[in-house]
């Protein structure tokens, strides 16, 4: 007898409800999971792509962006900010001036002038001529600052070279090399004036000479005859370590076209017709920078700017006040007002303490200059 096995289906069950529902998909993940793992790697192959993709563009383009920017940016001369620079503008045609305050401004610049006019062999020596210059006479920065002392070495020009030298601690050393020299110098004068200044006044007689000194420094300083006191404090040095601070920021440590091409080491400006034009000038702007044959007039110009004008009034009222209390003219006190020497106002006063700072300037304040050939022998 045959007995039949009748096999056992599994009967689905019914699905009662949507939790039956739920369960069922929970029971079976993988497909599901194999799906999403495709996906993932999918996403990921399309983010590896674009970051490459950006990665390569960005270092495609940032060279052509440099160079867009250098020369549309980069290729302005150096801005000189200085707006209120030497306010009494020869040649200027007011018709609101009388003729004696011209000629009250012809007498403040006259030394200067006839310093600019003088013939002298002004050839422009390359700086490796320079440099070698330098090394010859033993003319170093460091051995400046100890000993105090600094080789006579006057250049009446800048050398054309001095933008293209790369190391930018060599190229303000050799800046300082070349101005601090001619800035000590005009101190000496300055100094000499002062001491003949005092022995007069010390006097209860002063000779024909001495009264003719003295009204021609009246002349020199722009102050009324016979009022010494404000001669004594228009007629003061400028500190060392300020003036070279003001001469870097001025031509960009000697690179601007107003210092190679006008020997403009502080930006002092005319409306005369010997100058240069910002190439930036507004509308309406009819002003110069002033251009001299030599670096020398420069410097004497800006002292004498400083030493004259109104704007800088309260300088020379600190400086004063500096000097009745037995101190040394300190820059960085000073600085503070020269905030009107520039539209920046005090941004530019904390440019002159930064460079001040950075380049340790005030370590040339008590150099004294070594005397010439020229020197030597007129005391022989």
């Amino acid at each position: 007898m045959k007995i039949k096995v009748i096999k056992k289906r599994k009967i689905r069950p019914k699905i009662k409800d949507i939790s039956q529902l739920e369960l069922r998909f929970i029971e079976k993940p993988k497909k599901k999971n194999k799906d999403i793992s495709q996906t993932q790697t999918i996403n990921s192959i399309s983010r590896i792509f674009l970051s490459s993709f950006a990665l390569v563009s960005f270092f495609y383009i940032a060279p052509i962006l440099i160079n867009f920017a250098n020369k549309n940016f980069n290729s302005k001369e150096y801005t000189n900010d200085s707006k209120k620079i030497l306010a009494y503008t020869l040649n200027k045609k007011d018709k609101n001036k009388k003729e004696s305050e011209t000629l009250k401004e012809n007498d403040l610049l006259l030394d200067i002038f006839s310093l600019n006019n003088l013939e002298t062999d002004s050839v422009r020596l390359s700086a490796s001529t320079i440099k070698q210059l330098f090394e010859d006479t033993g003319y170093e920065l460091n051995d400046v600052r100890k000993k105090k002392l600094v080789k006579p070495v006057a250049l009446t020009l800048l050398p054309q070279e001095i933008k293209m030298i790369e190391n930018t601690k060599k190229r303000k050393e050799f800046f300082i090399q070349i101005v601090l020299p001619l800035i000590i110098q005009e101190n000496n004068n300055i100094k000499l004036d002062r001491k003949t200044l005092f022995s007069i006044i010390n006097k209860s007689n002063n000779s024909n000479s001495e009264k003719k000194w003295l009204d021609r420094k009246y002349k020199q300083y722009g102050v009324k005859s016979n009022d010494l006191s404000t001669l004594k404090i228009r007629m003061d040095e400028i500190p060392v370590s300020l003036a070279i601070a003001q001469a870097a920021k001025e031509t960009g440590w000697g690179t601007s076209r107003f210092a190679q091409e006008g020997n403009a080491l502080f930006g002092q400006w005319t409306w005369s017709g010997e100058g240069l034009r910002p190439k930036e000038a507004k509308e309406g702007q009819e002003h110069k920078v002033m251009k001299f044959n030599i670096l020398q007039a420069s410097v004497r110009a800006y002292q004498r700017n400083l030493n004259t004008h109104s704007t800088y009034k309260d300088f020379r009222k600190a400086r004063a006040k500096l000097r009745d209390s037995n101190k040394k003219l300190d820059s960085m006190v000073l600085s503070k007002y020269l905030n009107k020497y520039a539209e920046t106002g005090n941004q530019y006063v904390e440019v002159l303490q930064k460079i001040i700072k950075q380049n340790k300037l005030k370590d040339f304040d008590d150099a004294q200059l070594l005397p010439s050939s020229v020197d030597l022998e007129s005391l022989i």
